[in-house]
């Protein structure tokens, strides 16, 4: 069974999914990709994993960086997890490249070389944003697109972080808009 419960952030409404122990979706509600990964049904319920994650979101909204990781299970291809899982390692305030993680997927896998425009579909479909920082991923030449969430709540969220933003930019077109 899939459970569902809802927070309400300064950005927005954000429904979270877990499978009960762990947390299995976060998604600003009606982003692109919303929910993929609760097809069917579900229930909306109070659970100790979506305290953990209000408890996090709320350090994270007031400004803060949570020195803990809620309980993730990330239910998706391996090639989308190892993705998941390098971004899981941008630190707070920070940005990554998709070409940096397309090199360290290669590099993990013995290649060399990965597509950035694959890495980019990876990124584009992470069911547990925020939390998983696909807002801090961004074009090499400092472009701020690819955001499922959309482009403004991207830059809030980047300067909730304080992150240098003197080198991005929003692209005149593309996939941000």
């Amino acid at each position: 069974m899939i459970y569902t419960y809802y927070y309400n952030s300064p950005l927005g409404r954000i429904t979270m999914a877990s499978d009960g122990d762990y947390l299995i979706g976060l998604w600003f509600d009606g982003q692109k990709y919303y929910a993929d990964s609760i097809k069917g049904e579900h229930i909306e319920k109070s659970l100790p994993i979506f305290t953990e994650v209000t408890k996090w979101l709320d350090i994270y909204f007031s400004g803060k960086e949570p020195d803990f990781t809620p309980p993730l299970l990330m239910k998706t291809t391996p090639f989308r997890k190892a993705v998941w899982e390098v971004m899981l390692t941008i630190p707070y305030g920070k940005t990554m490249t998709y070409g940096e993680i397309a090199n360290i997927i290669a590099k993990e896998k013995g290649i060399e070389r990965m597509s950035s425009q694959a890495v980019g579909g990876a990124v584009g479909h992470n069911f547990i944003s925020i939390i998983i920082p696909c807002h801090r991923v961004v074009g090499t030449n400092g472009s701020l697109t690819g955001y499922a969430g959309g482009i403004d709540k991207k830059i809030q969220l980047l300067k909730l972080e304080k992150t240098d933003m003197k080198n991005l930019f929003i692209p005149k077109k593309g996939t941000a808009l």
